[in-house]
């Protein structure tokens, strides 16, 4: 029996691979929109936050073989939890991350190593900046800019209730919120930067499954300027960017067990 950490469309597709793999699996989501993603593919699913005690609690009770890390590239705090419970239940650990994309040095382009350091540089900036980062960190971006002098902070998020609220906390109007959920094409990304006068757009480096191709090519033919957050550096262990590596190292592991 395997545990998958999951929650995004490569970390499911990788799930079905394990099960045609010939191996049982339960996986893990935060949200009830990926849950539902992996009912639809027939995956058996719990949803929830875990903690890494309650993580290794359940590799435990359930008699887990190892854990499967697929969570979304910023997804540091899971990827410690699930570290931490694999070696307090004694199970291998295996990370599978999308591969990076690569990002061609233009003037139009700063890096950023974390969300503070991208929320000081757009500070620095000002003007019309449009956040496609989510809504998990929104709250660092809104302390810096809200209110700031010659600014307007554009939110770009999933339509989900609780998103929603959280605007309404931090006190970010409704006419700069796009609730959509993606994947967004190149067209409707300038649409969005031309609609709404973006001066700044703001993304972080998920990979090309995350579509960060897109919002950049978009911004950049626009001439629009963009801050890339880096991802968090974590010391992952075994790592693939590959189905097939995570395939056969759970080959290798299990059968040796």
């Amino acid at each position: 029996m395997i545990l998958v950490m999951a929650g995004t469309s490569d970390a499911r597709e990788l799930a079905l691979q394990i099960r045609e793999a010939g191996y049982p699996l339960l996986t893990t989501v935060v949200t009830d929109s990926a849950a539902k993603s992996m009912e639809e593919a027939g995956l058996p699913v719990l949803t929830g936050r875990l903690t890494a005690e309650a993580l290794a609690a359940l590799v435990r009770e359930r008699g887990f073989r190892t854990i499967v890390d697929a969570t979304h590239p910023f997804a540091e705090e899971a990827s410690k939890n699930a570290i931490a419970a694999s070696q307090e239940a004694g199970v291998p650990y295996i990370r599978y991350e999308r591969g990076r994309i690569a990002i061609d040095q233009n003037p139009l382009i700063t890096f950023a190593d974390d969300y503070e350091q991208a929320a000081e540089l757009a500070a620095q900036r000002q003007g019309v900046i449009m956040l496609t980062t989510g809504s998990k960190t929104l709250h660092i971006f809104a302390k810096r800019l809200l209110g700031l002098p010659n600014t307007t902070l554009v939110a770009r998020m999933l339509p989900r209730r609780d998103n929603m609220e959280k605007c309404e906390e931090l006190g970010l109007e409704q006419k700069n919120i796009v609730a959509m959920q993606g994947p967004f094409s190149k067209e409707l990304n300038k649409a969005l930067y031309t609609h709404y006068n973006v001066t700044l757009m703001i993304t972080k480096e998920s990979g090309k499954v995350g579509a960060v191709d897109e919002k950049l090519e978009s911004a950049l033919e626009l001439g629009i300027e963009t801050i890339v957050i880096g991802r968090p550096s974590v010391d992952y262990g075994t790592y693939f960017s590959e189905f097939d590596g995570v395939i056969h190292k759970l080959n290798e592991l299990l059968q040796e067990a």
